[in-house]
């Protein structure tokens, strides 16, 4: 097959490993997509992080010969999946590349919020030593409760194991999921019983799911982890609901305000309830790196190799 990269890939291995199997692999990482578009219809193969959407405009311009679109990551909000679906191409991701990394990343940012890690982190740096209202709680008092459980919500789970908490999680989308690791939970008993709650969903189909009305039909205030992608949460009523300690501290891998590429995010610009988070002491933030690591990169590489070899051989 002849594959098209539209991205630099993060990692050699893809590369190699469809060049070592017989396939030829051109390189336009750079190029902008006016400069693409006319390309596309030589390709058997598209690979991309999140540089373009792939759009009815790309997908025709591809044409009949496209077999697949290789997504490197784990969204596919940027891709057209109902359209590629109705033009036979099969669409790939790489979410099992990354779900390690994120679920360390995940339970890292509760210990943040729960132990007051990074106030404390700001506070001693600043020449003041408190003690007292740095108190921490303890995780394994605790319920979490994560929705969605598939690759990323599994990994967490895993690693909450150790922590001696109760874990439950909501998935609408499987049956009969509940492990070793956590007990499956209908949404309203997750919001009966959860103490803190990560988020693992992608983002189709979930624009503002977090919102006041969610929120509010929770038993107890609760804190609140977002790994998976900004838009999931309407960010003015996670700080309404912040400002009346119905949430108890936010920590946010990603924000609802990104740009696609997540690259030329200026937050100095953005609106008034980004600058409350900024400006909390109750909130943990990262610029979308939960699922960025070294091993996580090759392992990327490695998943979709096998996708596309295994689908195409």
């Amino acid at each position: 097959m002849k594959i098209i990269f539209l991205d630099k890939a993060a990692h050699p291995f893809l590369q190699e490993a469809l060049e070592a199997a017989g396939h030829s692999v051109d390189i336009y990482s750079s190029c902008a997509r006016a400069q693409v578009l006319p390309l596309l219809a030589e390709y058997d193969g598209i690979v991309l992080r999140s540089r373009f959407n792939v759009d009815r405009e790309l997908l025709d311009a591809a044409g009949p010969r496209l077999r697949f679109v290789a997504r490197w990551g784990v969204g596919t909000d940027h891709i057209d999946l109902e359209y590629a679906r109705e033009l036979g191409v099969t669409v790939f991701n790489s979410p099992e590349g990354s779900k390690h990394t994120v679920a360390e990343h995940t339970v890292g940012m509760m210990l943040m919020l729960l132990n007051h890690l990074g106030r404390a982190d700001r506070e001693v740096r600043a020449g003041k030593w408190v003690r007292s209202q740095n108190t921490g709680t303890e995780l394994q008092y605790l319920t979490v409760g994560l929705i969605g459980y598939g690759n990323m919500g599994q990994m967490t789970a895993r690693r909450l194991s150790g922590f001696g908490c109760r874990v439950i999680a909501h998935d609408k989308f499987r049956q009969n999921y509940g492990d070793q690791y956590a007990t499956q939970a209908s949404l309203e008993e997750l919001q009966a019983e959860a103490d803190v709650v990560s988020l693992h969903i992608f983002l189709e189909g979930n624009h503002n799911y977090v919102n006041r009305e969610w929120i509010d039909r929770f038993a107890k205030p609760f804190y609140l982890i977002n790994t998976a992608r900004g838009q999931v949460v309407n960010t003015a009523e996670l700080v309404g609901a912040m400002e009346q300690h119905r949430i108890l501290g936010a920590a946010l891998d990603v924000n609802e305000y990104e740009e696609q590429s997540f690259v030329k995010l200026n937050p100095d610009e953005l609106p008034g309830p980004y600058q409350y988070l900024r400006r909390s002491d109750r909130t943990v933030l990262t610029p979308h790196i939960a699922g960025w690591s070294y091993e996580a990169e090759e392992g990327h590489a490695r998943t979709l190799y096998r996708k596309i070899t295994e689908a195409f051989v």
